[in-house]
């Protein structure tokens, strides 16, 4: 971060033009009382399930939680399309210049077009069951096409572990141009009771949800440690949410990566996760790589969309970490996730990422 006497030079648009001293900027400075930052990338959202904002339980836990967005997302479509556009309203305010969303359908494909924030469309497929992969695939595969029509930015990706079969790994991974993917990692311990054991909390998921798994087989080994292989490509993967994530399954990404070219970042989503399961990831494990990200995740499991709230959860319950350090996770780490750190993340001659000013805690557009 830059102390005080330093004067940010913009074009009437936001292009940065130059950082110099105040004693070289001459009379016509616009001054603020606070701090100023490039936009917040928010690395990890699902703006199609913003209608369901207050009416999940808080704290019930990962399985109940899944359970209510899979069986009382459904509501008139012009409710969802409203609420998308209220969400994305939100971003805006907030700060939020660039968003990496999940997919499931296509409303939010017309709030998109209107171009106020800049997406990474992440369609999701999922399917446990083997004999559902190539139905499931296709399904997002036509999700795919109608987003790649408006919007370039998109791709395929796993839900989640417990979700997606080993054929339906192997079909994203083979899935042409598909170079930024995106995964549900580690949520919760019992994800890892299930891959390591056939054990834990997401039997009662399956059960719920007549979902036959007679079919799977432990691997004995964490849910990360399973699925992580299946990627050969050198793609970057966006792990989400990791509360559940290991010293060991740490070292074992590592040198994964090393053997598949895989880029790999950790996006925490902390008020998620307190709302969800009331427990948060071990920050240490991830710092040595330097390669943490940021997400909101979906009002279904917030209650705003702000990337600052999310580091001022981070700074709460983690005093020992710099601000700037958390400020970088926001913004530059963030736009290198995403692919579009030419343009967002960082005040450099050339880009256009954005004004934010902070102040007394809050996030406001300037640019």
């Amino acid at each position: 971060m830059l102390p005080a006497g330093n004067i940010l030079v913009t074009a009437a648009d936001g292009t940065i033009e130059a950082i110099i001293s105040a004693d070289e900027a001459g009379d016509d400075i616009e001054t603020f009382d606070g701090m100023l930052s490039p936009g917040f990338i928010n690395c990890h959202c699902h703006l199609e399930l913003s209608h369901l904002k207050g009416l999940i339980p808080k704290k019930t836990g990962l399985v109940d939680f899944v359970f209510k967005v899979v069986t009382e997302r459904h509501f008139d479509e012009e409710v969802i399309l409203a609420a998308i556009e209220a969400a994305e309203n939100e971003m805006f305010k907030n700060g939020i210049v660039a968003v990496g969303d999940i997919c499931n359908n296509s409303f939010t494909i017309a709030q998109k077009e209107k171009g106020k924030l800049w997406y990474h469309n992440f369609i999701e497929a999922s399917g446990f069951p083997p004999s559902l992969a190539k139905q499931r695939f296709q399904r997002s595969l036509g999700f795919y096409h109608s987003y790649a029509k408006h919007l370039p930015a998109t791709s395929i990706v796993p839900h989640a572990p417990y979700s997606v079969s080993p054929e339906l790994f192997s079909m994203i991974n083979a899935f042409p141009n598909n170079h930024l993917l995106s995964i549900h990692n580690q949520e919760t311990t019992a994800e890892n009771e299930l891959f390591k054991n056939g054990t834990g909390d997401f039997l009662r998921m399956f059960e719920k949800m007549n979902i036959d798994i007679s079919f799977f087989k432990p691997t004995g080994k964490t849910s990360l440690q399973t699925w992580l292989p299946y990627f050969t490509k050198g793609q970057s993967i966006i792990l989400v949410h990791n509360v559940a994530t290991t010293q060991a399954d740490i070292e074992f990404i590592n040198l994964q990566s090393q053997a598949s070219g895989c880029n790999i970042y950790y996006c925490l989503c902390p008020n998620a996760n307190l709302y969800i399961s009331n427990r948060l990831p071990d920050l240490n494990l991830f710092l040595p790589n330097n390669n943490i990200v940021l997400g909101t995740d979906s009002l279904a499991s917030n209650d705003e969309l702000s990337i600052l709230a999310e580091i001022n959860t981070l700074q709460k319950n983690f005093p020992a970490f710099e601000r700037a350090i958390l400020f970088q996770w926001a913004t530059l780490n963030g736009a290198k996730a995403l692919g579009i750190d030419k343009t967002y993340g960082s005040f450099e001659k050339g880009k256009k990422p954005g004004i934010v000013l902070i102040k007394d805690g809050l996030a406001k557009r300037i640019i």
